[in-house]
């Protein structure tokens, strides 16, 4: 009887260990993307799903990593809190890899690099995303971004003021509403609206450049003990760039090569 009893226990005890590594093994990974909308890379469409290049690309990654992967959205100012405190596991998310976040947390290898764009009224006269022309002017841009932090660095002296929101769309709601009179965002990004029927009376004045502020390029933001995780995306990125997978998706949202230089 002892003999048995040993011997159960020794069996739930093994079937627990192999529960906990089977569990390690296929936890979800929590992807990071920010809560609002921010097309083409991330939106949710009609049936309540997130779509967008970022969003397939993401896929793509997890399934060449052969990891479950489940998408968080998070308020963007929050978002490297949330990494941080171990809310989510990854940010792909268009973060800039910069300098100044790499104090707090690490970065995967770049998988796209697009220019910042200073956008305004086609009628607002030469603003060439120069200090100069965009004297007494109200500029908006979206908090917690490398485009505020140009913004501050570059325009804080001769701007008016600069005025920050929460999310992406709602700095371009108020260039249509003549509150703000020109907005620092992902020219890219700034497509979508541009070619819009509000869009239609702005256009790009300017596309930026500061590697120092704006990094180079946009990477998934990962803990800094996360070593592995960060080598998986590295190789990953690698892969789908070599395998055509990211060219295949790309195309169906660019008609250029988004992976920069």
């Amino acid at each position: 009887m002892q003999h048995t009893l040993k011997s159960a226990l020794k069996s739930t005890v093994l079937a627990a260990s192999l529960i906990m590594v089977s569990g390690l093994s296929m936890a979800e990974i929590r992807l990071g993307v920010d809560t609002a909308p921010y097309p083409p890379f991330s939106q949710v469409n009609a049936s309540g799903e997130l779509v967008g290049w970022e969003i397939e690309i993401g896929n793509a990654l997890c399934e060449v990593m052969k990891e479950e992967c489940v998408w968080t959205p998070i308020a963007w100012d929050g978002i490297i809190p949330a990494l941080v405190a171990k809310k989510i596991d990854a940010i792909v998310g268009s973060m800039s890899i910069t300098e100044e976040r790499m104090k707090t947390i690490s970065f995967s290898d770049k998988y796209y690099n697009t220019p910042a764009a200073l956008v305004a009224a086609k009628s607002s006269g030469d603003m060439d995303g120069s200090p100069e022309s965009v004297k007494g002017k109200i500029i908006g841009v979206q908090v917690s971004t490398t485009h505020q932090n140009y913004t501050e660095a570059t325009y804080a002296e001769m701007a008016d003021s600069i005025k920050t929101y929460q999310a992406f769309d709602e700095h371009n709601q108020d260039l249509v509403s003549g509150r703000i009179d020109a907005v620092v965002g992902d020219s890219l990004a700034m497509a979508p609206f541009l070619e819009s029927a509000e869009g239609q009376a702005f256009e790009i004045k300017a596309t930026l450049s500061d590697t120092a502020i704006f990094g180079a390029g946009a990477g998934a933001g990962i803990r800094k003990e996360d070593n592995e995780l960060r080598e998986k995306f590295n190789a990953a990125i690698k892969e789908i760039r070599d395998n055509g997978t990211y060219a295949e998706i790309s195309k169906k949202y660019f008609n250029f090569d988004i992976y920069g230089e």
